[in-house]
């Protein structure tokens, strides 16, 4: 099967996506007109709509997503956050020890709120109006957001066994209906992204090393005189405009290959995705978005976020085992037989 030019197995079933640049457009200008004129309190309609509206144009097997957030709930979550926020800043200015032990507090809590907000956002999520969950205990959250993520901040080789852990929390800890998700993937994987990621590093700063002595020299100096004092200017602009393409580039890359070893390793029951992104692809997308982004003055932003979606999207397929009609309709009979919780369980979401 082949859609957007990645090939999927022929026995795999495609993600589609029909959302549209000029309809997201209309809803993510007056989404940001009333966010302002309400300072602020709009925006948690605002990810309602706009949640919505991506969901419902994501289907699969003829059938969409759907989304049912409450926007009073994550308006509660947001004031919550942003409340405590303001306390520990105002309390580092005025009150220091204050201020330090309620960002102790607040770091301390931190990985209990992220368990909420993925039960929040799955609980609301559904496919054929069966809903989602997520069933990850809050220990295991304290050792992926905190004490690995923790780790991880100084030292940093031990970041891509840190993100492995927290996908692999969030996936296994997911199910549909009652049939739970799987993930197979291992950190060695993700250490093999990221090794590639740094040799690739490696050389283009040392080319750009290379390239970037003999340029800067012609600039600061006539023979070997120095330039003008306002010529050191020069290597600072030069610098950052150089390292803003290098992200440009090395991102992409490392969000392609992490999407595909994510998917790949993925399961439902004994279902399971394929996922094929390529990152020369994503990188076309994303540099000539951005370069529209900032042609237009950030109009094109939800053009943007729309060709990107699709694209991310229609990469991944989904490969049933057997008939999916006659899984759908088991699930079906189990969620009701077993019932489901109350989205009261789930009603703050912090999440932006």
């Amino acid at each position: 099967m082949e859609q957007q030019g990645v090939n999927l197995q022929e026995s795999a079933l495609p993600f589609v996506f029909s959302g549209k640049g000029s309809e997201y457009f209309s809803i993510w200008i007056v989404n940001i007109a009333l966010t302002i004129v309400t300072l602020g309190i709009y925006s948690a309609w605002a990810k309602v709509r706009k949640m919505q509206y991506l969901y419902r144009n994501t289907s699969l097997a003829g059938s969409s997503f759907d989304y049912h957030g409450n926007p009073i709930a994550i308006l509660k979550g947001r004031l919550i956050a942003f409340g405590a926020l303001i306390g520990v800043q105002l309390a580092l200015q005025f009150a220091p020890r204050a201020g330090l032990v309620l960002l102790i507090v607040l770091a301390a809590v931190f990985p209990w709120m992220i368990k909420r907000s993925l039960q929040f956002k799955l609980f609301n999520s559904s496919y054929r109006g069966l809903r989602f969950g997520f069933d990850g205990a809050t220990g295991a959250a304290y050792r992926a957001f905190l004490w690995l993520a923790a780790v991880a901040s100084f030292i940093w080789p031990v970041w891509p066994y840190t993100l492995h852990q927290i996908k692999k929390y969030q996936h296994e800890n997911s199910r549909y209906g009652q049939t739970k998700f799987s993930f197979s993937a291992t950190a060695g994987q993700y250490y093999k992204v990221y090794f590639v990621a740094g040799l690739f590093s490696l050389g283009a700063l040392f080319l750009f090393g290379i390239f970037a002595g003999g340029f800067l020299k012609m600039i600061l100096f006539t023979g070997d005189e120095p330039r003008s004092p306002f010529a050191a200017i020069v290597p600072v602009i030069f610098l950052f405009l150089a390292f803003a393409v290098f992200q440009a580039i090395i991102g992409p890359f490392i969000q392609a290959r992490l999407q595909n070893v994510v998917w790949n390793n993925t399961q439902l029951g004994e279902h399971w995705f394929i996922s094929n992104v390529s990152a020369r692809k994503l990188f076309f997308i994303s540099f000539t978005n951005f370069i529209l982004i900032v042609l237009t003055l950030g109009l094109y932003k939800p053009f943007a976020t729309i060709r990107l979606l699709r694209y991310r999207l229609e990469t991944v397929g989904f490969v049933p085992q057997g008939s999916l009609e006659a899984f759908l309709a088991g699930q079906s009979q189990q969620q009701s037989a077993t019932g489901e919780e109350t989205a009261e369980m789930f009603n703050v979401d912090i999440s932006f």
